[in-house]
């Protein structure tokens, strides 16, 4: 053990007398530790929270969506060639629309996503999505039934509707008559209840087959195409290239431009309460700052005792920067690692729940990335050390003489 850690141990560890000293230190490592943790925490909660919204919504929508200018009239010849595009892994053609669905004295108003169940699930979720009936029921519709519909299952509790039950879809898209325009009514059955885990959807959408679509909201064409790609950081880069390959009248427009705003958000959001958290660890450093200084008050008659004993500035410099380093050191190691182990009791019971109508998950998760866990270490060790460079300048600069003169 080097002489400047052996001090700065026996000093850390102070003796009864001047226990004083030690449980300011002990208050300085709790101080660290405590703001290494929240910040730990508030990093995994935001980094949970939008990687969950993410996942969910690319796992309901397409990562791509393609318009063409005319209109898409023959939407298999479209699929194969948007196919092509590298880097796609799954296309299908859709129809959007607004309806009111009527079940009994319940009613809501819900959006209507015209599908091929062939096709469908190489885009979205809703195969796996499905928790009762199936996707395959809307290619299997017969003229002796009405149409299918698959809704969420939010939607179904609030319908108070189940499988079998029949429900009335009301368009804006009406037929022109002597009294005006009549809305278009339509029957319906639900076929199908699923969960795409996202409370915008399981509340709020229904899926039709295409040609039940093209009859409910008056189209003789697929609005547009979708596309699912192998990697959803790529996506912008792939939707650049449909544009470009394909020629002018082929817009596309890829996940992270239609939820710019919800990830900005988040971001800043994260942004935010990093800055805040991270004063915590400010305040620590400054009960540092506070305990050397009362360290080298206190112990500077052994400072000058070391000095005419030949132990140089620097070196009395060095055993007060390793002190503050020690209480940094532990401080940080204690709240990372509870840190951590909080985040994973919190993620893996799911302790925390949050109303899924306003944040479209139902549970708080926590995911800790490595580099997140490695800044914050690292930040607060390296301000545990700046922390320490004023006490120890004070304690190398202290005159021997003016020490020792009252002693």
């Amino acid at each position: 053990m080097s002489f400047e850690l052996f001090v700065a141990l026996r000093y850390l560890f102070a003796r009864r007398k001047q226990a004083f000293i030690s449980l300011i230190s002990l208050i300085s490592v709790i101080g660290v530790a405590v703001g290494v943790m929240a910040l730990v925490i508030a990093l995994a909660l935001m980094t949970g929270l939008q990687g969950e919204l993410r996942d969910r919504i690319l796992s309901s929508q397409a990562h791509i969506y393609v318009w063409k200018t005319g209109g898409i009239t023959d939407y298999t010849s479209e699929v194969a060639k948007l196919r092509q595009v590298p880097g796609v892994a799954g296309a299908a053609p859709t129809i959007f629309g607004k309806a009111l669905v009527v079940a009994g004295d319940a009613q809501a108003f819900i959006s209507v996503k015209a599908i091929d169940p062939a096709l469908e699930p190489s885009v979205t979720g809703i195969k796996e999505a499905m928790r009762q009936g199936s996707v395959d029921v809307l290619a299997n519709e017969s003229e002796d039934q009405p149409p299918a519909i698959l809704i969420g299952e939010d939607l179904a509790k609030q319908l108070n509707v189940s499988l079998g039950d029949s429900v009335t879809l009301v368009t804006p898209q009406g037929t022109l008559s002597p009294m005006g325009m009549i809305p278009r009514t339509r029957r319906a059955r639900v076929a199908g209840i699923y969960n795409l885990g996202l409370y915008e959807f399981d509340s709020s959408y229904g899926f039709v087959s295409l040609p039940f679509g093209e009859r409910l909201m008056g189209k003789d064409a697929a609005d547009l195409i979708q596309l699912r790609v192998t990697d959803i950081w790529d996506a912008p880069r792939i939707a650049d290239d449909v544009t470009h390959r394909l020629g002018p009248a082929y817009v596309a427009q890829d996940w992270s431009d239609l939820n710019q705003s919800l990830f900005t958000a988040l971001g800043l959001e994260k942004m935010a309460i990093s800055i805040a958290i991270g004063l915590i660890v400010m305040v620590a450093a400054l009960n540092i700052v506070a305990s050397l200084i009362l360290l080298v008050m206190e112990k500077s008659r052994d400072i000058a005792i070391l000095k005419t004993m030949g132990t140089s500035p620097k070196r009395i410099m060095t055993i007060f920067m390793m002190q503050g380093l020690i209480i940094g050191i532990a401080g940080t190691v204690f709240g990372g690692s509870g840190g951590l182990a909080l985040c994973w009791v919190l993620d893996h019971y799911r302790l925390i729940k949050i109303p899924a109508d306003v944040y479209q998950v139902a549970y708080v998760p926590f995911v800790v990335l490595p580099r997140d866990f490695a800044l914050v270490i690292v930040s607060a060790i390296v301000i545990s050390f700046v922390a320490t460079i004023y006490p120890s300048r004070q304690a190398s600069r202290l005159d021997p003489v003016q020490a020792l003169r009252f002693e």
